[in-house]
């Protein structure tokens, strides 16, 4: 249990560093000031371009996005692509939006990449059973060039993807992909076995294929599960077999 504590209070510290570091610099973008976010930031449609043009991403046909904002240009990207994107309503209470590219006119692209734009050029399923997604792209407020990443603390990222993983939706071979700022690459986040390490980093200035040997959770962990969150997220009651 202390080293756990230790943990978490190192991964605290960092994120502190970062929004610290974001706000000291003006790197952070609307909105601020960018503690407890995803924080937007300068050069992320530059960082978003970065990503798009590498392969794994042009031969996708599949895209799964949280909504975080500044990952909206890699989003608005992959519907100019004609791919198809997923993303989840607010802790999966109103099920899946499952947005095609094609069915989307060119000047509504970026609104359609937001979850608002969504729900009027998506499709709203409880499940989006059929598909393979290819790319989880997620939002992080730091990694490091071996894979960690840290999120805004509250875990719910990485539920999303064990979530995904519980429904077949995800596996060892879909890339997790992430922007940020440069500023955001830090040394040696400690990583816990629930948490999702990424494949590829996209910065203003460069793109990381990290070499990760942390494990990709394979589904959810049931005994960081309570009734309480069950009830935020119902979902889970389902993956559980108790509704």
């Amino acid at each position: 249990m202390r080293i756990m504590n230790d943990v978490i209070d190192l991964k605290a510290k960092l994120r502190e560093e970062v929004w610290r570091r974001m706000e000291e610099y003006e790197i952070a973008t609307a909105p601020r000031p960018c503690y407890g976010k995803i924080p937007s930031f300068l050069g992320s449609r530059v960082a978003a371009m970065k990503l798009v043009r590498r392969s794994f991403f042009r031969e996708a046909e599949v895209i799964y996005s949280t909504p975080d904002l500044p990952q909206r240009h890699v989003r608005e990207a992959a519907l100019q692509a004609g791919k198809t994107l997923i993303m989840a309503t607010p802790f999966f209470r109103g099920g899946f939006l499952v947005v095609d590219g094609t069915n989307v006119p060119k000047r509504r692209w970026s609104y359609a990449a937001t979850l608002r734009g969504a729900a009027i050029y998506g499709r709203r399923v409880r499940l989006p059973e059929g598909l393979k997604i290819d790319v989880f792209l997620v939002g992080s407020v730091a990694v490091d060039e071996k894979g960690g990443r840290l999120g805004r603390g509250d875990g719910l990222h990485d539920l999303e993807y064990a979530v995904l993983r519980e429904l077949r939706l995800v596996d060892d071979e879909t890339i997790v992909a992430t922007t940020v700022h440069d500023v955001q690459i830090v040394e040696g986040i400690p990583m816990l076995y629930h948490d999702v390490p990424v494949d590829y980093i996209a910065t203003p200035r460069r793109i990381i294929k990290a070499e990760s040997y942390h494990r990709k959770p394979r589904g959810v962990f049931w005994d960081l599960v309570d009734s309480e969150l069950m009830n935020r997220m119902p979902i889970l009651k389902v993956l559980a077999g108790i509704v």
